[in-house]
């Protein structure tokens, strides 16, 4: 099949209808509970936390698909989901969607917590080799300092100027050792939340099923879903290969659904053909 040619289609099947709600009622507790002084913290406990963090939990890997940042990011999230989830569990029926719409987002944060593993080691040795010299009392070079938060950390320009303003002696160089701990906690504690991991896998089988399918982007300019689904694809590769600085976006966590998502429905195509006619 390379174009969706509806029959008896429900516009809004349940497992999509109910997972729009879960989401939106997250949504909302994100803002009810959002407080500092909130009895508890929706995101230290329930978005995805790397597995080096003291706050990683293991259904973490699950509950962090129904957390989003914003608006914009829920309403992209969903609208998505509801444009091709709908037609994927009108396909294959509520119970097979779920279980592909789950195993999607898990294999995506999977993907994406691996890539950050990697990412952190050069700066998890570098700081342990700091700490241990810290805590035999010795003496870390400014410079030393200075490099590992410009590299590791993003560092801004009012944390550079604290570094140029610091002395030599050995208290000041605590104190600054203490704002790089902290700031290497909060880099190792950076939470990722969203659905887009296990969306990604829903707009791969979309693309695997019906190619041929016009989307209209904005709703004016029609591209087929084969076009579109290569471009978005090769876009997030780009981006996560390049890693750039100050990208808070999780690309892994989308590349990692997508190929997810064509590899579980690649296997049940070539298993049971009928299924997709």
């Amino acid at each position: 099949m390379t174009q969706f040619r509806p029959s008896r289609f429900e516009i809004l099947p349940v497992i999509v209808k109910n997972l729009l709600i879960i989401n939106g009622l997250f949504f909302l507790a994100q803002f009810a509970f959002s407080a500092p002084d909130s009895f508890i913290n929706l995101e230290a406990t329930f978005a995805l936390h790397a597995w080096q963090s003291s706050l990683f939990r293991p259904w973490q890997l699950i509950t962090h698909m129904f957390l989003h940042g914003d608006f914009a990011h829920i309403f992209g999230n969903m609208f998505a989901l509801w444009m091709f989830g709908s037609v994927l569990e009108n396909v294959w029926g509520s119970k097979k969607f779920l279980t592909f719409y789950l195993v999607c987002g898990l294999g995506a944060a999977l993907i994406h917590l691996l890539f950050l593993s990697y990412e952190f080691l050069p700066m998890m040795k570098a700081y342990q080799q700091m700490y241990l010299r810290q805590a035999e009392g010795g003496i870390i070079p400014m410079e030393e300092m200075r490099q590992f938060m410009v590299t590791y950390l993003s560092a801004d320009p009012e944390d550079i100027r604290q570094l140029q303003n610091m002395g030599d002696d050995r208290f000041s160089n605590q104190q600054l050792f203490s704002l790089l701990s902290d700031k290497y906690q909060v880099s190792l504690n950076m939470a990722t939340i969203g659905a887009s991991g296990a969306v990604f896998g829903v707009l791969a089988a979309f693309v695997y099923l019906f190619p041929n399918t016009y989307i209209y982007i904005y709703f004016l300019i029609p591209i087929k879903a084969k076009w579109l689904g290569i471009l978005y694809f090769t876009y997030e590769l780009f981006f996560a290969i390049q890693n750039s600085a100050g990208d808070n976006v999780a690309r892994w966590a989308h590349v990692g659904g997508a190929i997810v998502g064509l590899l579980i429905v690649f296997t049940w195509n070539k298993k049971n053909r009928q299924q997709f006619y």
